[in-house]
Formats: C-alpha cells, structure tokens, sequence
C-alpha cells in the first residue's frame, strides 16, 4: 500500500520554499540530516527525483516544482480534515464566518458576539478583519457568511440591511480644563492649531474636506487609514479628527478625549450595514438579535 508520510510532505514544502535544508531544519526545529532524510525517503516512495544538488546547493526539478503544488493541496484538506474533527469532538457541528471592517470589530460587534455564542455553543465561529471595501465581494463570493460594513451593498445577488445610524462628531485632545470650567473652545482655532487626521472611514471623508476647507481655509491634514490609531494619536495629542460617535463613545465618557461643540456646519450622519448572500437560520437569528440590542 502507498501512504505519504505527513512528515515528509511538510518537510518537503519547507524546503521547497527556502532551498535550503539549514534553514528548512531551523523552520521545522528537527535536524538537518532528519530533513535530508525525510526528503530521500519521499523521493524514493515517489520514484522521481524533487531536488538537484549541485555544489552544495539545491534547487527544485521540474518534478519538484510540480509536486509542490500537490503537496500543499494534500497538506491543506489533511489540515482541514483534522480541525474539523477536533471541532465536532469539541462539540461543534457548524462553521460560521463573519467578515467585518475594523471600524465596526471595536464599535457593534463585541457588545453582542457574547449574547449570540452563548445561544450557539454548536457554532466554531471565525471572524475575519477586512476593509469595508473587500467584505461584499467576500459574501458574494461564498467566503464569509455574513458581513458588517460600512458601505452599502451594490451587487445584485446580495441582500444589504441597515442596522445603525452613527452622527459625526468632532473629536480632540484632552486640555487641562474640564470641559465646564475651561474657556470656550473655537473649533477654528482648534482645527488650525493642529492636523486633521483623516480618511479612517470609507464613506464622508471626501465630502466632508470639500466643506470643511471653505469653512477653515488652509488647514493641515494627516491621513491616518485606522480609526483606532487616530484615536490614539488624538489622545497623545497629536491631531483632531472626526469620528463616528460609537467609536469614541468611551473615551469620551471616560475623559480620554474632548468633544467640543461644533456650530460650523451640520456633520454627517453614517450607517453601518449588514451584508449577507443567503438568509439562513443564524443570518436571520444574528440580524434579529444585534437589531434588538441596539434598539430594543
């Protein structure tokens, strides 16, 4: 009978992918004669030779440079196959993957994912980080189940729900006054005295520039992609920006940052969308139960 040791194979890419079976020992932590060992023995099973070695080095054969892509597929369903019998034991019988943006990973979905797994202890959950951009093509496609973006749906064969309406709010630096006993703050002034950290949200930033520079010419802007990195920089004093109320909701509250009154013209308002491709059984259980948290 003909059985590829799992040893071998992972032996195999490991030194396919360096050429080099010094450092494919140093990868693996095994010696490196164990590395020539497990390779000879893998050859001699195949019946083909996977490496030239010529002057101490080596470099893939034609045969290697096809098997290669074979092993990693072997590699690959063998890893799968043992996870999901080690979820089933765990007592998991569904696999569910969200995608959400990491504007919503620090705003909606923490508060709720505790109240959905303890109703679920079937479902082995994955969530996955990605830009609000990627996420409707990642449920189009059939890789993610559900996904929680900031932008709207615009393909036809998926389905986008609203679930939030977040206001803008002008965000800056703590000063040494609270916010009662310390002069009026000027946004102008404040918005001339430091940089605008901007484009950390995939929706108002150009528009809300177009407006905001007739109003405060000559203003300075640093773009800052992450939302929970210009908060920081906000904190340590670094710029001002605007920010969806949800995500400084706490720092605000807890005196991290300031919110001064912004009367210069009416800030936007964005939403936050559910985005989903077929309505199943925890599609419609998610959707119902993160709407009646946030809204009873």
């Amino acid at each position: 009978m003909f059985v590829l040791d799992y040893q071998w194979l992972r032996t195999f890419i490991i030194a396919a992918e360096t050429l080099n079976f010094r450092k494919a020992s140093e990868k693996l932590r095994v010696s490196q004669p164990s590395v020539t060992v497990h390779i000879r023995l893998l050859e001699e099973h195949l019946g083909i030779t996977l490496f030239d070695r010529i002057n101490n080095r080596v470099s893939l054969t034609d045969a290697g440079r096809l098997f290669y892509g074979e092993a990693v597929k072997l590699i690959e369903s063998l890893d799968k196959t043992v996870h999901h019998m080690q979820s089933f034991a765990q007592g998991y019988r569904t696999n569910w993957t969200i995608a959400i943006s990491p504007l919503m990973a620090e705003t909606i979905l923490p508060y709720y994912l505790r109240t959905f797994m303890d109703g679920h202890p079937d479902v082995e959950l994955t969530i996955r980080v990605e830009e609000s951009e990627r996420i409707e093509k990642l449920v189009d496609d059939g890789e993610v189940h559900l996904g929680i973006s900031a932008l709207n749906a615009t393909l036809r064969n998926v389905e986008s729900i609203r679930i939030y309406n977040d206001p803008i709010v002008f965000v800056m630096p703590v000063d040494s006054y609270d916010e009662e006993s310390g002069p009026p703050i000027d946004v102008r002034d404040a918005l001339m005295d430091n940089y605008l950290l901007t484009h950390h949200h995939p929706v108002f930033w150009d528009d809300l520039l177009v407006v905001l520079k007739k109003h405060v010419p000559g203003i300075r802007t640093m773009k800052v992609t992450q939302a929970h990195v210009a908060k920081r920089f906000i904190q340590e004093g670094l710029g001002n920006s605007f920010l969806p109320h949800s995500v400084v909701r706490r720092e605000l509250t807890e005196g991290r940052l300031m919110r001064p009154h912004f009367n210069l013209f009416e800030l936007p308002v964005v939403s936050t969308f559910i985005i989903v491709r077929k309505m199943g059984r925890l599609e419609e259980e998610f959707i119902e139960g993160i709407s009646k948290f946030y809204f009873g």
